[in-house]
C-alpha cells in the first residue's frame, strides 16, 4: 500500500471514528427523552409542521413533556406556526429551549436575523448545523421529542436517520398521488434505515382533494393507519394553533395519538 492510499484509509478511519463519537455523545445526550418520534414525508408542502406542532400541543396538554426540535435546516416554519418569538439561551455554549404551549423548541429559526432570510447552504453545512443542534441542546427531561423532519430522502433526513436513535416515523400523505408516491418513498428509506414506521396520516382529507391515499398506502405496506386530518376553514385563524383554539381539530389530534402511542409501545417492546 502506498502513502496516498494510506492517508486515504487513514481519513476513512478517522471519518467513522468521528461519526461514532457524534452519535454515542448525542445519545448520551438525549437520554433523559423517553420516546423521539419523527414526522416525515418525502414531498413538501404536506402539512408535517402542521401535524408536528399539531402533535406536540396536545401531547404538552394531556401533561406530557414534550419537545419538538425543527429539523428543517432550509426553511425552519415551526416558530411561524407556534407564534413564538423567542430565542434559546445560549450559555457555556449550551442551548436552553425557548417555550410555547409547554412545548419547548428548537430551530434554526431562532438564529435568522429575518423571517425571509434564505438559508444557502451545500450539504455538509446542514449536515454540521443538524448534529451541533443535537449535540449543544440542553432538552432535560422529556416524554416525548417530535421531530419536525426536511422533506426529500438524500443529505439533511439522512444525517437525522444515522445520528439520532429515533423511536419511528409518522409519515404524512395527502390525497393526490404524487403525495402518495412520495410517502412510499420516505417509507422505503426509512426502513432501508432500519428504522420502524408508526404509521400514515392523511393531510389535507376530503373536500376537493378527496380522501383515501393514506388508508390505501397503509394497507399496501403493512403499516397503521393513524386517521385523516380533515381540510378545514380552522386553520385560516392565523392568531392561534387550530389544535387550540378549535375543538373539532383538538379532537382529531387526540384521536390521532391515541392510535400512535399504543403502536409505539409495541414496536418498543419487539
Amino acid at each position: 500500500m502506498n502513502q496516498q492510499q494510506q492517508q486515504q484509509q487513514q481519513a476513512r478511519l478517522d471519518s467513522i471514528k468521528k461519526t461514532w463519537q457524534q452519535r454515542r455523545e448525542i445519545t448520551e445526550r438525549l437520554a433523559k427523552i423517553r420516546n423521539k418520534i419523527a414526522v416525515y414525508s418525502g414531498k413538501g408542502g404536506v402539512g408535517k409542521t402542521t401535524i408536528a406542532t399539531g402533535i406536540a400541543v396536545t401531547l404538552a396538554r394531556q401533561g406530557f413533556k414534550v419537545g419538538i426540535f425543527d429539523a428543517d435546516i432550509d426553511c425552519p416554519n415551526v416558530l411561524k406556526v407556534l407564534g413564538l418569538s423567542d430565542r434559546p439561551t445560549v450559555k457555556d455554549n449550551h442551548f436552553y429551549p425557548s417555550e410555547k404551549h409547554k412545548v419547548k423548541v428548537i430551530s434554526m429559526g431562532s438564529f435568522q436575523e429575518r423571517e425571509d432570510e434564505a438559508i444557502i447552504w451545500r450539504g455538509p453545512m446542514v449536515h454540521n448545523a443538524i448534529t451541533q443542534f443535537f449535540q449543544m441542546t440542553e432538552w432535560g427531561e422529556l416524554d416525548y421529542l417530535i421531530v419536525d423532519m426536511p422533506p426529500g430522502t438524500s443529505d439533511a433526513p439522512l444525517t437525522i436517520m444515522q445520528t439520532l436513535p429515533l423511536d419511528g416515523f409518522i409519515i404524512v400523505t395527502t390525497p393526490q398521488s404524487l403525495a402518495k408516491l412520495d410517502a412510499l418513498r420516505s417509507i422505503n428509506m426509512v426502513r432501508k434505515m432500519n428504522i420502524k414506521v408508526l404509521g400514515i396520516v392523511e393531510n389535507l382529507s376530503g373536500d376537493i382533494f378527496g380522501s383515501g391515499a393514506g388508508e390505501e398506502l397503509a394497507q399496501e405496506t403493512a403499516v397503521s393507519f393513524l386517521g385523516r386530518l380533515e381540510l378545514r376553514r380552522d386553520y385560516q385563524e392565523q392568531e392561534e394553533l387550530a389544535t387550540v383554539h378549535s375543538s373539532v381539530v383538538r379532537q382529531e389530534y387526540e384521536a390521532l395519538i391515541a392510535r400512535t402511542l399504543p403502536v409505539l409501545e409495541t414496536l418498543k417492546q419487539g
